[in-house]
């Protein structure tokens, strides 16, 4: 019997319980939730399988140490204590990738290099040589983890994200992450048992990911490879009769429909579609949604329309609009999901959600809206003894308010759709805020007076004494130009400065001598003789 071992799941915000009732199923053990990710147990037939299998997973890790460290030096005595040569060989390959959550640890490329150096010491002392280091496409892949003090050191099974199922050929601006798409798909009910819609599909992931759940086939079949095939440890016959068990494939009597009014988001998904192997059950053609007429059979409709973000629509308002006639008039008795970030879109719709769930795409806060289309008005629907919503809606709404709690932090965080593996952007922008009010806040030196390129737009001269007349004010101004063109006062935090008599490259040696910073025991100096040097 194999034996069992830790793994962790990693996801996009919202998705975790999807996420853990897909591996649930998948028959793993001890499935634990957390914030982005899902832990678990199981052998290494089950770290295949997740790889595989799994739908709404990023990446899958095997984490091989968990320790604490107050700073990069424990950091670096904790990793090179491990036994590396269970792991490496002077013939791998390897390279490190950080994810950092602590104010103590302020750069995660820093901490990666101090992972790296701890690896390369250790095979310095115990051989003599050093391993190689190779940014892409390594043989061994290594993710540090650190919140607060916490740290996992884990060995990356995937590889490329698993969002990257490979069928991708055709593309168009903006289009929507695979993993998301089938998260979406999940928290709606797609089951294959009624015909689906896009009416926005753009190059298709929604269409395809639904006829790709309908079937049950497994998105692990499109990778061309994933990093635990290059470990010394790899199972070539367990993995290949993972990679050709069909048996859980099933048929699909249903069709799924995708509309797009552009003719190169058309082609792309015709393209993707044929690329997937489902052109027998999609058919995607060019049609505006306000041409969308009533299915004859049960329908469930998941859209993403443009936010007016990366990409629009010269009336966007408008399009929210016709959808909402559309779905009030030619969708009734289905049901119709809708992602939008912005509350304005949602209220043209002008049909009440049942249900309202909070996701992240990409950098933008989302929601995920169910409409239950009836007949009628609501009321005489409620008297009939209907209802919008029922137990797993209820159930949904109340969870939302445990999302919100995280949401406001994690928004502060997210800066941009993660790099390949759902890693933030966040924490290159918190650490340049970082360095920045570092910068701001420490003692002035007498060789470290930089002039001041520009004025903050947020700046009002009414907000500060007038220290230099009316053709000294000007110069708070930001876009005056005082004293013949060139800026020559500016305040930070507070505290006038003298900056460069010319920001366009003019003489700046005739003033190093007078560039003292100002403090409090300093005499405030005479403006007159101060536009007396100017004057000069």
């Amino acid at each position: 019997m194999e034996p069992q071992f830790e793994l962790i799941a990693k996801t996009f915000q919202g998705l975790e319980e999807v996420l853990a009732q897909e591996l649930t199923e998948l028959g793993a053990n001890d499935v634990q939730i957390g914030r982005r990710m899902v832990s678990f147990t199981g052998d290494k037939e089950m770290m295949y399988r997740a790889n595989f299998c799994l739908r709404t997973a990023v990446r899958v890790l095997k984490p091989i140490k968990h320790f604490k460290a107050a700073d990069a030096d424990q950091v670096y005595d904790a990793v090179k204590s491990i036994e590396w040569s269970d792991y490496l060989s002077l013939d791998t390959s390897f390279s490190v990738d950080s994810v950092v959550y602590s104010q103590e640890f302020r750069h995660s490329k820093f901490v990666a290099y101090k992972v790296k150096d701890a690896i390369v010491d250790y095979f310095r002392e115990h051989t003599g040589q050093r391993p190689n280091i190779r940014i892409t496409n390594p043989d061994i892949k290594l993710n540090i983890h650190i919140a607060e003090t916490d740290c996992t050191l884990s060995l990356d099974s995937s590889g490329e994200s698993l969002h990257r199922r490979g069928y991708r050929t055709g593309t168009v601006d903006a289009p929507i992450n695979e993993v998301l798409a089938a998260g979406i798909l999940k928290l709606a009910g797609w089951d294959g048992s009624t015909d689906f819609v896009d009416p926005m599909c753009g190059s298709g992931t929604l269409i395809i990911e639904a006829a790709l759940m309908a079937r049950n086939i497994y998105p692990g079949v499109f990778r061309k490879e994933f990093a635990f095939e290059k470990w010394s440890d790899f199972d070539r016959e367990l993995f290949d009769r993972i990679y050709n068990d069909d048996n859980e494939e099933r048929e699909f009597s249903h069709k799924i429909y995708g509309y797009d009014i552009n003719q190169p988001a058309v082609d792309a998904a015709l393209a993707n579609v044929k690329a997937a192997g489902v052109a027998d059950c999609v058919t995607v053609e060019r049609r505006p949604v306000q041409q969308f007429e009533q299915p004859s059979e049960p329908t469930l409709m998941v859209t993403n329309p443009p936010y007016g973000e990366r990409i629009t629509s010269p009336d966007l308002l408008g399009l929210y609009r016709s959808l909402g006639e559309r779905l009030k008039h030619q969708f009734i008795g289905n049901t119709a999901w809708v992602i939008c970030n912005r509350a304005e879109l949602f209220d043209q719709i002008g049909l009440k959600p049942s249900v309202r769930i909070p996701l992240f795409n990409g950098a933008l806060d989302c929601e995920l809206r169910k409409y239950q289309i009836f007949d009628g008005k609501y009321d005489d629907f409620r008297a009939d003894g209907n209802d919008v919503r029922n137990e797993e809606d209820r159930r949904r709404s109340s969870e939302k308010r445990r999302f919100k709690q995280h949401r406001d932090e994690f928004r502060k965080r997210f800066d941009d759709e993660d790099d390949e593996d759902g890693i933030p952007g966040y924490m290159r922008r918190k650490h340049m805020e970082f360095e920045r009010s570092r910068q701001d806040s420490r003692p002035r030196r007498d060789n470290d007076f930089r002039p001041r390129r520009s004025f903050d737009r947020d700046r009002r001269p009414d907000d500060r004494e007038d220290r230099f007349g009316e053709q000294g004010r000007s110069s708070f101004g930001r876009d005056r130009k005082p004293f013949g063109g060139e800026r020559r006062f500016g305040d930070r935090d507070g505290r006038p400065y003298r900056g460069d008599r010319d920001f366009r490259g003019g003489d700046r040696k005739s003033y190093q001598g007078d560039r003292r910073p100002f403090d409090r025991d300093r005499k405030p100096f005479d403006r007159n003789f101060k536009k007396k040097r100017y004057e000069d």
